[in-house]
């Protein structure tokens, strides 16, 4: 990572460090803490690979272009944001601020861009598109899940913006690449 890149997180990362240690008190609640701590472990990969092998059992071969696409948004996006989190660098937000606890231990070190949110992001378009009846899981689901990563302790806002964003770039990407 460059200095200038380094320079820029720790200018942000001051600018986030209010709203991580805000959203981080959720935690004190057990009930929520529970509640963000399941949808957390919900998004770290198992139902994204289960529903992509589902879809095609469920719905039949018609639905196989379906799964390609999140096969291929799944495989791109575990390359784009292993890439980018290898490349960047950013400390997770419980490591460089000790008044944020880290509730649940992360999948790996980098903290920039949010993988989580960039799966459920890009799921939840290709799924709505085709699926549009499931919205009203999908869309929750997601949501939960990008809000748990800065409440946990885990992401900056902006990881989790990055991820979504990214999450979105994939599955349109899919979805021109591989039309179902």
């Amino acid at each position: 990572m460059t200095s200038r890149t380094a320079g820029r997180f720790w200018r942000a990362d001051g600018y986030e460090r209010s709203w991580c240690i805000r959203l981080n008190r959720i935690c004190q609640v057990p009930l929520l803490r529970d509640y963000f701590r399941a949808v957390s472990r919900l998004g770290n990969g198992m139902l994204w690979y289960t529903l992509i092998v589902a879809i095609p059992v469920v719905g039949g071969m018609a639905e196989l272009p379906v799964a390609g696409q999140l096969g291929f948004a799944a495989l791109t996006g575990v390359l784009v944001y292993k890439f980018c989190k290898r490349a960047l660098v950013r400390e997770r937000p419980f490591v460089t601020h000790a008044a944020i606890a880290c509730v649940g231990k992360p999948l790996d070190r980098g903290s920039f861009p949010s993988g989580h949110t960039l799966h459920a992001t890009s799921f939840t378009i290709i799924c709505g598109l085709h699926y549009p009846s499931l919205l009203w899981l999908l869309l929750p689901l997601a949501v939960s899940i990008a809000a748990s990563r800065v409440i946990l302790g885990h992401h900056y806002p902006s990881d989790v913006l990055a991820g979504a964003a990214l999450g979105a770039l994939l599955a349109t990407a899919g979805l021109i690449m591989l039309p179902a």
